[in-house]
């Protein structure tokens, strides 16, 4: 039989390690979740200098796309596995059935979704192989038939080739074709040992995640439990927690991010096609951009819960550095406008003439401007108007958000703007009743601004509602003097 055949990854990796541990599956699943931070950040940093347009990269990866970072989803190829495909037919009605066989032969290599069979014993594990010029890694976490769990992982050259080995054996039964121009990717990346400061770095950036998440762990089961840590190293979580609605939210935002990123890798493929009907590809893209907005909001729920239970200062996820605002706002701001295009709402950007160096975090500074922005929308009625204005502050630029309501007539009397009704949910959200929207609350939120450097202020004003005032700091060898343009 096939699964006899063909070893899964966890055994290829079992038999070239001296121990692989089995234990709770909250502790494996933790050190999957860092180690595959440790690695997105490591390709970050080696593929830095990389111009986005070059592939530079091979991903191999189960049971659904692991890395969301548009740096990484561009420069890398990416194929899915995974025991449950969907079924083509019901993204594509209008095909008939014979064309099934032909959809992996028209998917290109740069984002795949390749099928397993049911009784094969991948689908009861999550993995992920990485081949670059520079390195090649293997990641598994495999579930065992007794429920526990293990999590392993190497640099080794021969175990990410047996890995591929036994990977490529599977495409090859069900598709040669296809299987030989994978292969011919992966041999593009030649099998050498990688550099030590390769090792030396990801042992760096996984520590810290290590410290993180064990950082994470204390403060939710308390500081009374070190003994129990140390005499027992794979310790079961207690059943209760001081935060259970943070821990919610975070589970809440990976089960729905994970989904949506399949969902959405699958759109992108299928408007590669040449054979579409344009109704058809505008509902396609806009699925696309319905997923892609909300998993840019898990992302940022994940987030704000991460902040909630962790008491580092620093991590790698908030590292600040100095960064182009201006690069940010060109990206950010036709998303604005189409935000509150949506919502039969105007936008007007006001921006200084030259726009300096702030520090930040470039990778969250953008989500969290578009999260922020797009809550304000969701807040405000249908014929408003939002002022987004960027005006220097000292050693500061402020940003600011102020709404406009109705007519602007001078002879009519101004009505006092009402602020929109707002119930909390727990520790991190709040719910709009008018609207049905669930968002981060204020004080969540002015955690993340905190976190990339910035700062938060709201303010109730008659007559102009909400306003919202985001403090950057400047770099210090950057700071201008700043005329204004629109």
């Amino acid at each position: 039989m096939y699964k006899w055949i063909l070893p899964s990854l966890s055994e290829i990796l079992a038999e070239n390690q001296s121990s692989v541990a089995e234990c709770s599956p909250a502790k494996a699943e933790r050190q999957w979740r860092v180690s595959l931070a440790a690695t997105e950040h490591l390709l970050l940093n080696t593929l830095a200098g990389a111009s986005v347009d070059t592939t530079q990269g091979l991903v191999l990866a189960a049971p659904a796309p692991l890395f969301s970072q548009p740096k990484l989803t561009q420069s890398l190829q990416t194929v899915t596995f995974t025991a449950k495909p969907f079924n083509p037919l019901a993204l594509m009605p209008f095909q008939m059935p014979g064309a099934i066989a032909s959809v992996n032969e028209e998917i290109a290599p740069h984002e795949s979704v390749l099928p397993l069979l049911p009784a094969d014993p991948l689908g009861a594990e999550q993995f992920c192989l990485v081949f670059t010029d520079k390195f090649r890694l293997v990641l598994v976490l495999a579930t065992h038939k007794n429920g526990k769990k293990t999590f392993s992982f190497s640099f080794e050259p021969e175990v990410v080739q047996q890995a591929w080995r036994s990977l490529g054996a599977r495409v090859m039964l069900a598709n040669p074709e296809f299987f030989a121009r994978l292969d011919t990717l992966v041999q593009h990346y030649s099998p050498v040992a990688p550099d030590c400061r390769i090792i030396i770095e990801f042992s760096q950036l996984l520590l810290q995640e290590l410290t993180e998440a064990e950082e994470t762990k204390d403060s939710l089961i308390g500081t009374g439990d070190k003994e129990d840590k140390e005499n027992n190293p794979c310790p079961i979580p207690k059943a209760q927690s001081p935060n259970p609605d943070v821990e919610l939210l975070q589970a809440f935002a990976h089960e729905v991010r994970t989904p949506l990123t399949t969902i959405r890798t699958m759109t992108r493929l299928l408007l590669k096609r040449r054979d579409l009907d344009a109704s058809v590809i505008n509902r396609l893209k806009i699925i696309d951009h319905e997923c892609t907005e909300q998993i840019d909001r898990m992302e940022l729920l994940f987030k704000a819960a991460e902040l909630e239970t962790t008491t580092s200062a620093k991590s790698p996820k908030t590292q600040l550095t100095p960064m182009s605002l201006d690069q940010v706002l060109q990206q950010s701001i036709p998303r604005w406008e189409q935000a509150a295009h949506r919502r039969n709402l105007t936008l007007n950007v006001v921006l200084p003439q030259q726009l300096p160096t702030v520090v930040s975090n470039p990778m969250m500074l953008d989500q969290v401007l578009t999260g922020l922005i797009e809550n304000f929308t969701r807040s405000l009625p249908a014929g408003s108007h939002i002022q987004v204005q960027v005006i220097p502050a000292g050693d500061q630029l402020k940003l600011q958000l102020s709404p406009q309501f109705g007519c602007k007539d001078s002879s009519k009397t101004a009505i006092p703007a009402t602020p929109p009704i707002r119930k909390a949910l727990g520790q991190l959200l709040m719910f709009q009743p008018e609207t049905g929207t669930i968002s981060l609350n204020i004080a969540a939120t002015k955690h993340l601004f905190q976190a990339i450097g910035g700062k938060l202020i709201v303010r109730q004003r008659p007559h102009y509602g909400e306003v919202l005032t985001i403090f950057l700091p400047l770099e210090v060898s950057n700071k201008h003097k700043l005329g204004a343009k629109t």
